[in-house]
Formats: C-alpha cells, structure tokens, sequence
C-alpha cells in the first residue's frame, strides 16, 4: 500500500524556518514528480513547489520563490520543503503528492489533479 507522510510542521513565529518532511513507502518514487500543496482554513487548495523526478526541475507559486526550496533524497524516498522567512499567511496544512506517471514532467504541474497519490499533511502556523 503506497503511502506518503508528511512531517515537521508546527508552530513558528514570523520570520522564521521549518523544514517539511514526505516519506514515500509501499513503492518507490525516485522516477515520480513529486509537489507540495496547502490548504488554509476557509480556502482552497493551493500547489506550492513541484520537483521533477529527477530534481533536475522546480517550480514554485510566485508567493514563495526566494524563500521556499523543494528538494528529493530518491535514495531515501523523501522529498522535502524548506521554508525561511516564513509569514503569518503561511499558515496552512501542508501536504504532498505524487504523480504515478514515471519519468514524466507535466506541463500542469500547478494542478492537482495531476498527482495520484497524496499525504495527510502536517499543520504550519505562523504566528505574528
């Protein structure tokens, strides 16, 4: 059974860092595209980083670039996402996905429809 957990959330005031943690099990997802995603409270769910499968590519929602960075230990079936200058409207439950399709780099990475697999997520809040 696949399953992907998410890890590292937790309460930080602004301005500061949290490193979120995905470990894949039940397959391996080196050859997979990997995302985070967030979702705050009365709001929709938003993509926030995309890697692809071989970390050769990133991308990310204009409210993070400069301050966010999506990386994978395919070794370690992890992918993680490292947050600095972290804001109160950062304040989301953080989750990650996987798409299934392997060596494949979506052009509609931002979509999540697009990933088949998904965590339960982990709660980020930023206080002011």
């Amino acid at each position: 059974q696949v399953q992907l957990v998410e890890s590292g959330g937790g309460l930080v005031q602004a301005g500061g860092s949290l490193r979120l943690s995905c470990a894949a099990s039940g397959r391996t997802f080196s050859t997979n595209a990997m995302g985070w995603f967030r979702q705050a409270p009365g709001k929709e769910r938003e993509f926030v980083a995309y890697i692809s499968w071989s970390g050769g590519r990133t991308y990310y929602v204009d409210s993070v670039k400069g301050r966010f960075t999506i990386s994978r230990d395919n070794a370690e079936n992890t992918v993680y996402l490292q947050m600095n200058s972290l804001k109160p409207e950062d304040t989301a439950v953080y989750v990650c996905a996987a798409d299934r399709r392997t060596y494949y780099t979506s052009k509609s990475y931002y979509k999540d429809v697009e990933y088949d697999y998904w965590g339960q997520g982990t709660q980020v809040t930023v206080s002011s």
